[in-house]
Order: C-alpha cells, then sequence, then structure tokens
C-alpha cells in the first residue's frame, strides 16, 4: 500500500505543521496536498496569499488568518478547535512554518497543553539557498533578519566576528546593499559571501564573491538588488582567528586617524594582542 494510500480520509484532531512552495508552485509533496486537502480548517499568515495556491490545487477549506499581530490570541481559538475534534493545518506565506514565520507561540501552546503537532516537512529556503551555496554545510547557523537600524546592525554583526560555522540570514532587496556594506565595516571585505536570489523561481540567481567586491557588483545594475534574498556568510577561518577580526576592525579604524605604530598599539593594549603582530597586518593590508 502506498504512503498516500494510507491517509486517512478522516484525519485525527491535532495541529499539522505543513511546508508549502516558497517560489515553484509545483515544490509541494503529495502528503502536505493530501493533509491540506483532508482538514477541517487551514491557517494561513495571509489567507489572499495562500488562497492562490489553494485554489491552484482545487482545495477548498475554510481558512482561518494567523499572523504576527493575532497570534497569540487568536492561537487559543485554534487549539480550542482541535480540542472539540477538528484538525487544523498551519501554513505560512511560503516555506516551513515558524522559520522566521508565525506560529512559534501556537505549537509551543499547543506542546504545554497536550495538543498534538504533526510536522508536514516540505521547501525550506535556507536549506535550499545552502545546499547550492558551494559553503560548508556540516555546521551552519541560521541568524534571521539583522535589525534594520544601523547600531543594532553593526552590534549584531560584531556578536559573529568569530563564528566559525556558515551563517545564514534573510535580506530585504531595499536593505541588501546596506547590510552587504556593514559586513565590510565588520567582517572585513574578504569575508566570502553567497546571495542566493529568488530561489526556485524563474529569475532564480546565485552570486559567490567576497563582500568588498558583492557590493560592487550589486550597485552595478539595480536588477540584481531585486527580489527575495537569502545571504550566506562564510565563516571565520583559523587564519582570521589568529588575529581576532574585532581587533582588526579596530586597528583599521584607528588607522584612519593615527599612524600605524600607535594605532596597533592602542589596538594590542583594547585586545590583549601582540603589537607586532598587529603592526605586521596593518603593513600587509592597510
Amino acid at each position: 500500500m502506498s504512503e498516500i494510500s494510507q491517509i486517512s480520509s478522516t484525519l485525527p484532531a491535532k495541529l499539522y505543521i505543513v511546508a508549502t512552495p516558497i517560489g515553484n508552485i509545483n515544490d509541494i509533496t503529495y502528503r502536505a496536498i493530501e493533509i491540506l486537502q483532508q482538514v477541517d480548517l487551514i491557517a494561513a499568515e495571509d489567507t489572499r496569499h495562500s488562497g492562490k495556491l489553494l485554489s491552484h490545487y482545487q482545495i477548498k477549506k475554510p481558512m482561518f488568518p494567523l499572523h504576527d499581530h493575532n497570534e497569540r490570541e487568536r492561537g487559543k481559538v485554534l487549539i480550542e478547535k482541535i480540542k472539540s475534534g477538528q484538525s487544523i493545518a498551519l501554513i505560512s506565506d511560503a516555506g516551513t512554518p515558524l522559520i522566521n514565520d508565525p506560529g512559534y507561540h501556537l505549537v509551543n501552546e499547543c506542546r504545554q497543553l497536550g495538543v498534538d503537532v504533526v510536522p508536514v516537512p516540505g521547501p525550506s529556503a535556507v536549506i535550499t539557498a545552502l545546499s547550492a551555496a558551494g559553503l560548508p554545510t556540516d555546521r551552519f547557523s541560521y541568524e534571521g533578519f539583522l535589525p534594520v537600524k544601523e547600531k543594532g546592525k553593526k552590534d549584531k554583526l560584531s556578536t559573529l566576528i568569530e563564528e566559525p560555522r556558515t551563517m545564514v540570514f534573510y535580506e530585504s532587496p531595499r536593505r541588501i546593499v546596506d547590510t552587504i556594506e556593514k559586513i565590510i565595516n565588520v567582517l572585513g571585505p574578504d569575508r566570502k559571501l553567497v546571495i542566493a536570489r529568488e530561489l526556485t523561481k524563474t529569475f532564480e540567481s546565485f552570486y559567490s564573491l567576497p563582500a568588498g567586491e558583492m557590493l560592487d557588483f550589486l550597485n552595478q545594475d539595480t536588477n540584481h538588488c531585486r527580489g527575495e534574498f537569502v545571504l550566506m556568510v562564510a565563516g571565520a577561518t583559523k587564519d582570521e582567528e589568529s588575529i581576532p577580526q574585532v581587533a582588526l576592525t579596530t586597528l583599521t579604524l584607528l588607522k584612519a586617524e593615527l599612524p600605524l605604530k600607535k594605532a596597533a598599539a592602542l589596538t594590542a593594549q583594547i585586545h590583549d594582542q601582540k603589537k607586532n603582530d598587529l603592526y605586521k597586518w596593518g603593513l600587509e593590508n592597510l
């Protein structure tokens, strides 16, 4: 008997976390379609957006809006419906729910109250981007969106200076250039970046360049900054860790105002590094 035919025509009263396509509408599993066809109710981040997907697959089920602004209040309503015997699917605008999308509070409360939560796996922009990026994937760190404000963005990047794992961010077309500029300022122009743009869509593109060259590339053509972005940043290498990037950043900033020898001495005091190593690095790189 096939896996599809084993799915009951009447689903148990549970919360089903259903992944949906991130771009190409055909990237949906048979199981996801069957679950959506059989649940009593579908909770969606944007009912109008998700309605197009459901219409494409001729799925006609009642929909329930669940987004960041109403999740805590409306989530309780959904849990009561499940307790009364209804099966409910949770979907987001694209990809796997809860990965930078609403649903955490609902799932967390379901777990606390003993309501079963069933994952129905499928597309995820993070994993899709990493799989084709050419960066190490044995260990990685998903960081979501960086803060919008300049100080917050710099502060967050500063905490990741010595992170050895590949780092994955989401970014908007309006802020991608600013984010690359901040990466150059904090992590350095040589840090390798990979941008995945418009994943699984017609104009899907991957760009792989050092941060400094990536900024030039994005500024060459406004088309390079269109679409939805997954930004991947190579982790710090052992060579970079021998002199922490935060110390190199300090030295670079001080060198703009002071002679290299003095800048190296001050940086050594601030970060407890060897003055001669900093001075040598400055001669080679500044």
